[in-house]
């Protein structure tokens, strides 16, 4: 049961029913952020403690679960369901899921990095084993029974005497409101119920009826429509417009310019867009010529200084033989799109009470908010964002810089929801893309092939220029009047997490360093695209580990498990490789198979692809003809979610090593559509073949992008095989393809 969000406070309570429990979050109590002297709680309780900031009980038999992560279509909230059910000994469809509001849930940062599972989840988990604690207890009061003597069912408080009260009988008063302990363990996995069943996604059904559940179809009363006028290129300063006589036209509202922020509202979204267009066609800009090329790229990448070296891993060999051989290899990916099949869009509402409300698909909604109201100069209580689904991004796409337009838009005509949607081109054009990396690899190896020296080398711009409650990281922010700068980006996290993401091999190596030469500077718009560099670093890694079985003159899955010591990992692999059939397995002429394998971030799910491909060779086409996967994703909730995620992801990094190329000239973005940016197309989708390995009572381990990484790697290693040719730079297109079987050489 997920209930759609309302705007107001009186719209909330009337979607949840009357609550037994106080309501009141005053969101900076609900943060409560821990101190040094408390205990360290498990996943997001940490950062949120309060147990009431979580979970309702309400008098109309149902409890309110309240998340910070939002459903991006992952099925997360159907995942955090099931354990709240199973802890709280309730059915699942008393469970209602309330997420992605800033005044009303707890604050757990960005939906993103495969983080969902291991710190939502987990909260929810031991929150929900914590409350049906304190219920046990209130309930032992009113019976007059101990508490180890009562039972549950479906919310109902059972005691040995015949005697009985449900959880929405009992008198809650402020027993929630209080900070978790830690000390209650959740369920063993012999007593769930849900856990572990693919029980029906709560936010399908609406979806396949046709409901208007996505913001791109929401369509509140009043509404206006926005559209905005962007410029030609990222540097472009707008000179002059005539401004007065598109506000002439019919329907049109406001003009809206702020420097070289231009925008219009109108009474209806064409009128809205033919005067954007009038706009457009009267702008006069100052244009600059100075990027690198799509094709210059890489060369950039290795000639500009970087802002720092980092040393991701530094693992010198001691003693030892020197090596008989030194092998290398570089590898190159372009950028990027998110390519989301819906534009971005956003609703925004400049309330008579000062507070500007927008309706967005944002990741990030506490951040943006912030943000947001920093560009508007408002108060930070005075943005309050409310998510709402929108097409499928898997990362920073251009829906916080829909939030902040709207905005934008809305300040000029208070009171009136004010809705923007991006053209196509739009959002082709300015949307932030996933970096272009150059990876360098060069191993030490002893006469039988074994690695003695493990170097890699990353170049790569940032891959997370999210808004992070800074204006300069919203695009339009940076045009208007008083521009905001956007802050320099970091790498982000420990070792090993953004551009080096993956960048250390999982493999046992003697000799291993990883050198990131981390650059700030961005020729084009950059920003979280799913899995950040691990997407490049594992498709260098496990390419490369293929040359070296070749080398060595072993089998690929031989040569891996060699150096694999985790049994984790190995027994990924070797699942896969069973599955696909690896030893069973003839060569036919075209055809090859091929193998890839990471665990996400070194410390998130486990997975391993294989691929069969057929090579055309009078014309570079690629076919997949199958592909198997396998993954352990820890204790796994939701089979068919953890198995829809590896899925996905495998088909989106196919799409990604096939065809996706962002394309530009020394001027602009040259991709502007679906034929200057072409993506897979259903008919090109192989069968995918999904094995799961569960791990009851194990941790929960982050699954969405698991499998992109083995897929890129697995695609590369398969085309050699079938073809003898080695692909080092990402996509391989037909023409790349083509051409490098021309040459019978390296690609």
């Amino acid at each position: 049961m997920h209930k759609e969000l309302t705007a107001s406070r009186r719209g909330f309570l009337k979607t949840t029913g009357y609550l037994s429990l106080a309501f009141a979050i005053p969101l900076d109590s609900a943060l409560s952020q821990a101190n040094p002297n408390t205990p360290r709680l498990p996943g997001d309780l940490q950062t949120n403690r309060k147990l009431s900031a979580w979970l309702r009980v309400n008098a109309n038999q149902t409890v309110t679960l309240l998340v910070g992560k939002v459903e991006l279509g992952q099925g997360i909230l159907t995942a955090v369901s099931q354990i709240c059910a199973d802890e709280l000994d309730i059915y699942l469809n008393r469970v209602q899921v309330i997420s992605g509001d800033t005044a009303l849930v707890p604050n757990e940062g960005v939906t993103a990095g495969s983080f969902s599972m291991p710190y939502c989840a987990t909260a929810v988990q031991h929150a929900s084993a914590e409350v049906r604690a304190i219920l046990l207890e209130l309930a032992a009061e009113k019976l007059n029974q101990p508490v180890n003597s009562l039972t549950v069912q479906d919310g109902k408080v059972l005691a040995s005497n015949g005697s009985n009260v449900a959880y929405w009988d009992l008198i809650v008063g402020e027993s929630l409101n209080r900070e978790a302990t830690g000390t209650i363990k959740p369920k063993p996995a012999s007593q769930h119920r849900y856990i572990g069943q693919s029980v029906h996604r709560v936010d399908l059904t609406p979806k396949i009826l046709g409901e208007a559940k996505f913001l791109q179809e929401h369509r509140p009363a009043g509404m206006l429509f926005g559209h905005l006028v962007r410029p030609p290129t990222y540097a472009a300063k707008l000179l002059s417009v005539n401004a007065a006589s598109v506000q002439k036209m019919p329907g049109v509202v406001k003009v809206v310019r702020n420097g070289s922020f231009l925008g219009v509202v109108a009474q209806r979204e064409e009128q809205a867009l033919a005067a954007a267009n009038a706009l457009n066609a009267s702008a006069k800009w100052e244009v600059e010529k100075k990027l690198p090329t799509h094709d210059g790229i890489f060369d950039w990448l290795r000639t500009t200084k970087p802002n720092r070296v980092i040393n991701t891993k530094v693992q010198p060999r001691v003693g030892g033989e020197t090596p008989a051989k030194t092998i290398e290899a570089t590898y190159y990916r372009p950028y990027h799109m998110h390519a989301s099949i819906g534009t971005s869009a956003a609703i925004a509402t400049m309330g008579a009470d000062g507070v500007m409300l927008i309706q967005t698909h944002s990741q990030s909604v506490f951040e943006t908010s912030i943000a947001i109201a920093k560009m508007l100069g408002l108060e930070p209580g005075k943005v309050r964002c409310q998510h709402m689904q929108g097409a499928g991004c898997y990362g920073h796409n251009m829906a916080d810089d829909a939030a902040a337009d709207a905005a934008l838009l809305a300040m000029a005509v208070p009171g009136k929801p004010v809705r923007l949607q991006y053209t196509r081109e739009q959002e082709h054009k300015w949307e932030p893309y996933g970096s272009a990396m150059v990876i360098q690899t060069k191993a030490g190896v002893d006469a039988n092939g074994n690695v003695l020296d493990w170097d890699l080398q990353i170049w790569s711009t940032p891959h997370s220029t999210r808004p992070g409650g800074e204006p300069g990281n919203l695009l339009s922010a940076r045009y208007l009047e008083k521009p905001f700068v956007q802050p320099v980006p970091t790498n982000g996290g420990p070792p090993n997490y953004a551009a080096d993401r993956n960048g250390i091999a999982l493999y046992d190596f003697a000799g291993h360093q990883v050198l990131t030469h981390f650059i700030t500077d961005m020729p084009v718009r950059v920003s979280s695209t799913r899995g950040l560099g691990a997407y490049a670093n594992v498709f260098a890694i496990e390419s490369f580990m293929d040359e070296l079985a070749l080398a060595a003159n072993i089998d690929p899955l031989t040569y891996r498990l060699r150096f694999l010591k985790d049994e984790r990992a190995r027994d990924v692999l070797q699942q896969a490789a069973d599955k696909f059939g690896w030893n069973s397995w003839k060569k036919t002429i075209n055809r090859g198979r091929g193998i890839g394998f990471a665990r996400y971030k070194n410390i998130a799910g486990y997975c391993a692809v294989a691929l069969e491909v057929e090579v055309n060779p009078r014309n570079g086409r690629i076919r997949v003809v199958r592909a198997v996967a396998a993954a352990d994703s820890g204790h796994i909730v939701n089979p068919d979610g953890v198995s829809n995620q590896i899925e996905g992801g495998l088909i989106q990094s196919l799409s990604w090593s096939l065809k996706e190329e962002v394309k530009f000239d020394d001027t602009q973005i040259l991709s502007t559509d679906w034929n200057s940016y072409p993506i897979l197309t259903f008919s090109e989708i192989p069968q995918v073949e999904v094995v799961l390995v569960n791990r009851p009572g194990a941790p929960f381990l982050g699954t969405g992008e698991a499998s992109q990484g083995p897929t890129s790697a697995a695609l590369a290693n398969a085309v050699f095989d079938a073809t003898g040719v080695r692909f080092r730079r990402l996509p391989l297109t037909p023409e790349r393809v083509k051409q490098g079987l021309d040459k019978k050489g390296t690609a």
